[in-house]
């Protein structure tokens, strides 16, 4: 045997594997597809060239059970109207929370402005030698300042749309 015949022999048999994986025409008739020429030609299917084309079948899902309510205040839909008792109390939870974050951020920034000191801050050991050092500190200072006012009339906004409540009876 030669290395000719050899070499033509696998070319045959590679060639005979590649042509019986080739598939036939496919065609495309809306989602679905198919490779029989007379049903796809009847319904006006088009030809689907460049490549082959891989199907996998899906499952689909099934329907959700409907959801049950255990507690008589629970609501079945989120997106329902909640008893007025309940809005209330929510609301002044909310209320709450936010004067609290609001307390919280004024304390901040009494702290900031001490600190700050009209934008004259008192050097650190670290900072005598290292003048850059002490003016990126006034300069996060600064930064943490404006953040912070900005926080606060977020906070302020978000309490003018919480509706008033009587918080006293709590």
């Amino acid at each position: 045997m030669t290395i000719r015949y050899i070499f033509w022999t696998i070319l045959g048999a590679v060639t005979l594997c590649v042509t019986a994986q080739a598939q036939d025409r496919i065609y495309r008739c809306g989602n679905e597809y198919t490779n029989n020429v007379t049903p796809a030609q009847a319904k006006g299917c088009k030809l689907v060239e460049g490549g082959n084309v891989t199907v996998v079948q899906g499952m689909r899902p099934k329907a959700a059970a409907p959801k049950t309510v255990d507690s008589p205040g629970a609501a079945v839909n989120p997106g329902a109207r909640v008893a007025t008792a309940e809005q209330k109390s929510r609301d002044s939870d909310a209320r709450l929370i936010l004067q609290s974050e609001l307390t919280k951020a004024e304390a901040r920034q009494a702290e900031l402005l001490k600190e700050y000191s009209n934008g004259a801050p008192e050097k650190r050991g670290d900072e005598v030698r290292n003048h850059q050092k002490y003016l990126d500190r006034v300069a996060e200072l600064k930064a943490s300042l404006a953040r912070n006012e900005s926080d606060m009339a977020g906070i302020r906004r978000e309490l003018e749309r919480v509706p008033a409540s009587s918080t006293a009876a709590r």
